[in-house]
């Protein structure tokens, strides 16, 4: 599906890259359904999908009086052979598009030499937010550490929000 769906907001470097698992000097992902990632490069780049609770059959009265679990998860990875940064925001939205709740971690630092280069998962639940949430806004990406050209930087795949009934 390339980037289908996603919304390029950094595109720096040699932008970014769809790529077959497991990679150059990469891992096998845990779960082999799982065919490719995307790969970043030597600048920021990352990438926002939007989703619409309500477009994706959600009812206005149970986001507002259940108020499900709304779970999210990602997965990323680095390189045996350059360190990389990675970063996460993961914002619960009104029908103005403003910030209900926001789930937005510390980067992560991914060193070679402290790390076995395997697939790391990040996740988050969303409870108790109160009414009028009705979008989910999941944005993620990184960069490398060491400035190369190409794709050294994180890589990231199956990402996935989940309501929860």
């Amino acid at each position: 599906e390339q980037f289908e769906g996603w919304e390029i907001t950094e595109n720096g470097g040699s932008q970014w890259r769809v790529e077959e698992l497991p990679g150059d000097c990469g891992k096998e992902f845990p779960d082999e359904t799982v065919q490719s990632y995307f790969a970043t490069s030597f600048e920021l780049c990352l990438k926002k999908q939007l989703v619409d609770l309500q477009a994706e059959g959600y009812s206005e009265e149970l986001l507002d009086t259940v108020q499900p679990k709304i779970m999210v998860q990602d997965w990323y990875a680095g390189r045996s052979d350059c360190g990389c940064t990675y970063q996460l925001c993961v914002s619960l939205l009104n029908e103005s598009q403003e910030i209900v709740q926001e789930f937005k971690p510390d980067p992560v630092s991914l060193d070679p030499e402290n790390s076995d280069c395997s697939w790391n998962q990040m996740t988050h639940t969303f409870e108790g937010y109160g009414p009028g949430v009705r979008f989910v806004s999941f944005e993620h990406g990184g960069q490398d550490t060491k400035y190369w050209d190409g794709w050294f930087g994180v890589r990231v795949t199956n990402s996935s929000v989940e309501v929860q009934l």
